[in-house]
C-alpha cells in the first residue's frame, strides 16, 4: 500500500506551570505532581496519508428464459460452472465468491437467474476474469463494473499510520527547536491526538474527462483512494543541565 505523508508542525517552549489543559484522548506518563521549575516544549504537528482500496466487488449475472423450468435451470448452470472453474483458475478462494439464484415465471415461460458476486485482493486478476467473461460468453452473462472499496482493517491501519507518522514528525521538529535554542530534549509528558480528518477520492486531470464517458479503471481506484489526516499535540520535557551534567 503506498502512502505519501505531508506535515505541518509548530512548536512553543512553555514552563510547566503555563500548559493549558488537556482535552480529548491523549497519552501520559505515570501521574506525578509537576516538578518545580520544569521546562517543556509543546509541538503541534499533522501528518496526512493516501491509500488506495485494497478490495474490489464484481457481481456477474446470468440468466436464461425458457419454456421449461429445467431447461432455464440447466441453460444457466452451464455458464456458472464456466464461471466459477475461471475463477477458480486464478486461484480464487470459495470464501470470496457467493453464489444465488432465483426462479420465476414471466409470461408464458420460466427465467432463472443466478447472481455471482466475486471479492478480489488482486486487481490483476479481477480485470482478467472480467474481460475473459465478456470475451468468451454471450449478452446472457452480464459483468458489472467493480466497485473498490476498502476493509475495515485497512482504513484503520491509515488512521493508525497517519497518527505515528505526525508524532515522529513532531518529536523531529521538537528536537530541532532545541538545537537550534541549545537546549536538550527529554520525555515525552503527553501526546494527544487532537483532530482526524477522512476524506475519499484523489484530484487529478481525470476529472475534466466528459461525464458521458464511463471512468477508467484507475480512475474508479482514484476516486476510491482514502486520505486521513491526523493532526496531533505533544509536550516533551526539556532536559536540566543539572541533569546533564549527572548523565555525562
Amino acid at each position: 500500500m503506498a502512502l505519501a505523508p505531508a506535515a505541518r508542525v509548530f512548536a512553543a517552549l512553555v514552563p510547566a506551570s503555563d500548559q493549558e489543559n488537556a482535552r480529548g484522548p491523549e497519552l501520559r506518563g505515570r501521574a506525578q505532581a509537576p516538578e518545580p521549575g520544569r521546562r517543556e516544549v509543546h509541538v503541534s504537528s499533522s501528518a496526512e496519508l493516501s491509500a488506495p482500496p485494497d478490495r474490489a466487488r464484481v457481481r456477474v449475472l446470468v440468466w436464461s428464459r425458457k419454456e421449461a423450468a429445467a431447461e432455464a435451470r440447466s441453460s444457466v448452470s452451464r455458464r456458472v460452472d464456466y464461471i466459477s472453474q475461471s475463477a477458480r483458475g486464478l486461484g480464487l478462494r470459495e470464501n470470496n465468491v457467493t453464489v444465488t439464484k432465483d426462479i420465476r415465471r414471466v409470461e408464458n415461460a420460466y427465467q432463472m437467474e443466478t447472481e455471482i458476486c466475486v471479492i478480489f485482493s488482486d486487481f490483476g486478476k479481477m480485470q482478467n476474469l472480467c474481460n475473459l467473461l465478456v470475451e468468451k460468453l454471450d449478452s446472457s452473462v452480464i459483468v458489472s463494473s467493480p466497485q473498490f472499496y476498502h476493509t475495515a482493517e485497512a482504513v484503520e491501519n491509515i488512521r493508525r499510520q497517519a497518527c505515528l507518522t505526525a508524532v515522529a514528525n513532531a518529536r523531529c521538529k521538537a528536537q530541532e527547536v532545541c538545537r537550534l535554542l541549545g537546549q536538550s530534549l527529554g520525555r515525552p509528558l503527553v501526546i494527544r491526538e487532537e483532530e482526524v480528518k477522512e476524506s475519499e477520492g484523489l484530484a487529478s486531470e481525470s476529472a475534466s474527462v466528459v461525464s458521458s464517458r464511463s471512468p477508467t479503471i484507475q480512475q474508479q481506484i482514484s476516486n476510491a483512494s482514502v486520505t486521513v489526516n491526523s493532526k496531533v499535540f505533544v509536550s516533551f520535557e526539556l532536559k536540566s543541565k543539572d541533569k546533564l551534567k549527572r548523565n555525562n
